[in-house]
């Protein structure tokens, strides 16, 4: 019998030849926004080792919705030119189909990167004021975000439309919206981070409302048929933070908007969070949105082994899968998967050699 894991899987009018996607890893490794050789390397390996489809790390949506100054983004002519690259690429070599995950960091912004500390950056360090719902710092020692006002609101709404134009004009398959780990629209959903006492703050319809501005600004300029997905957070953590009631209502509000799929993590909006991160830790999130409102669902939290993520889909935990250690572990898992399951996964015919 074939596996789940490597039975394709419709979204819109886009077909995945499996259920294994490559979730979106930051690399900090970008120059002022531009992808380099380094994005080249690192996504290209996934393009050729069987995945079904493979997610560009977090890109900012304007230069100040980077996380840090090593982040990509998709805000001018340069900035797509040198993406290009890397569609070309999947484009002549890959089997996978690409996504890219559209966002923006909001108070999480101006940070550096992981290998520097990963901490605010200092104003002689060349720091930029960071925008969020309310002016709440996301922990000690990180200053004050600016609470954004319409002219803000407008502004954001406006770059997350720009780069999906830009990302359909690339060729892009998928575009995921990335309203999780504390970044700007996670900051929106979440009562710790949003007290504004407008339209945007207060009952959980007002925090979902600019989320779902967006997620209608994108789905209006993304072409009919291409996938419009969106990663959360189900839950902060923390109480009285974001819960899975919240991420279950607000994933029937995108069901009902056209959303294609949702992308279930948690965490990262509080330094207070206490998790138990075991393997699967979120598996159940996903199983529960999936439950409620019948929206197609990715699992993601330390999934590594073929079993463990076949059993996930088995079970009607989620209908994909997403790895990010596991695949920087072992880029090949797809073909380490198949083996394990008596399953089939795609080869370059360079690399035939290595199918046992």
């Amino acid at each position: 019998m074939p596996s789940h894991l490597f039975t394709p899987i419709a979204l819109g009018d886009l077909e995945l030849p499996n259920r294994i996607v490559v979730s979106p890893m930051c690399q900090y490794s970008a120059e002022d926004g531009r992808m380099t050789d380094w994005h080249l390397m690192h996504l290209g390996q996934f393009a050729v080792s069987g995945f079904g489809l493979v997610v560009v790390e977090a890109t900012g949506v304007e230069p100040e919705g980077r996380i840090s100054p090593g982040c990509v983004g998709l805000w001018s002519d340069e900035t797509e030119a040198a993406m290009a690259r890397i569609v070309d690429f999947f484009r002549a070599r890959g089997s996978a189909r690409l996504g890219i995950q559209l966002g923006h960091a909001g108070r999480k912004a101006s940070a550096n990167v992981p290998w520097m500390g990963g901490g605010a950056l200092a104003p002689g360090d060349g720091a930029w004021q960071a925008i969020a719902p309310s002016a709440i710092p996301f922990g000690p020692g990180w200053p004050a975000p600016e609470a954004m006002n319409g002219q803000a609101l407008a502004r954001v709404r406006a770059g997350f439309v720009q780069a999906a134009e830009r990302a359909a004009r690339l060729g892009f398959d998928v575009v995921e919206l990335h309203a999780a780990h504390g970044y700007l629209l996670h900051s929106f959903l979440s009562p710790l981070s949003n007290a504004r006492d407008d339209a945007y703050g207060g009952s959980l319809e007002n925090r979902m409302r600019f989320p779902l501005e967006i997620f209608d600004a994108v789905r209006a300029v993304w072409p009919a048929g291409k996938p419009l997905g969106m990663r959360i957070s189900a839950t902060d953590w923390v109480e009285g933070g974001w819960d899975l009631e919240g991420s279950i209502a607000l994933a029937a509000a995108l069901k009902a908007r056209g959303c294609d799929f949702i992308d279930v993590s948690s965490g990262g909006l509080s330094p207070a969070q206490k998790i138990d991160a075991v393997h699967g830790y979120q598996t159940r999130f996903a199983a529960e949105i999936r439950r409620a409102t019948g929206l197609a669902t990715i699992a993601v939290g330390r999934i590594s082994d073929p079993v463990q993520a076949e059993t996930i889909l088995a079970t009607g935990q989620a209908d994909m899968v997403a790895l990010a250690r596991g695949a920087l572990h072992d880029p090949r898992w797809p073909w380490h998967a198949a083996e394990r399951l008596g399953d089939t996964a795609s080869y370059p015919p360079q690399y035939l050699r290595a199918r046992i």
